[in-house]
């Protein structure tokens, strides 16, 4: 995150800094509404004095801990689709979807004033992750895996219908099942058989 001052950030700030919102993503999830700066602070093995050095207030570290995540989700494609087949490891990117929206969870009414005064901060996320989609979908037409017929914004949408109903934590399970629903009706048809190719590789019709 650039600093607000427009001053070069060192590297042992920028250091410190990626550890606190590290830290406070994990205590969003874990604590929810009920993580505090302090104990963020001691996760991230810094001084108190430090973290309120970068964010002055907790809405500041909301914001950045929800832009820093935002940038980690959208930027796994490339190590997701060198590993997997494209339909895999976008299914695989959708679960960690699930987690991204857990820690939304622990931020949620700092997080919805944030958007409702900064609507780029919305249309930013939306074009980050649908260009994440878009290029697990490139890839998986390009493999013969994906139908070419759904645009990337449609699959956003159809995802974020899945955490929208099924996104706290006790209905993982349920998600789980919803996102392999969505992918099977992701999953191309191949050529002329009738028959579409499963998540396990077998076929049916």
């Amino acid at each position: 995150m650039p600093d607000p001052s427009g001053r070069p950030v060192r590297a042992d700030a920028r250091a410190n800094e990626d550890k606190l919102l590290a830290a406070a993503a994990l205590a969003f999830t874990r604590d929810g509404a009920g993580a505090t700066l302090k104990q963020i602070a001691k996760d991230a093995g810094v001084g108190i004095a430090t973290l309120y050095r970068r964010f002055p207030t907790r809405e500041q570290l909301v914001d950045a801990t929800y832009r820093y995540e935002t940038a980690r989700l959208s930027a796994r494609t490339s190590a997701l689709l060198g590993e997997l087949p494209a339909d895999r490891a976008l299914r695989a990117w959708m679960s960690q979807v699930l987690d991204y929206i857990a820690t939304k969870h622990g931020m949620a009414d700092t997080l919805k004033t944030l958007l409702q005064d900064d609507e780029r901060l919305g249309s930013q996320t939306r074009e980050q992750l649908t260009g994440a989609i878009e290029e697990f979908r490139v890839a998986g037409i390009g493999q013969g895996v994906i139908r070419p017929d759904v645009p990337s914004a449609d699959i956003l949408m159809s995802l974020a219908g899945v955490t929208l109903v099924a996104g706290a934590a006790p209905q993982r399970a349920q998600a789980e099942r919803l996102l392999d629903l969505l992918m099977d009706g992701l999953t191309r048809p191949t050529g002329g058989t009738g028959l579409v190719r499963l998540r396990n590789g077998s076929e049916r019709v």
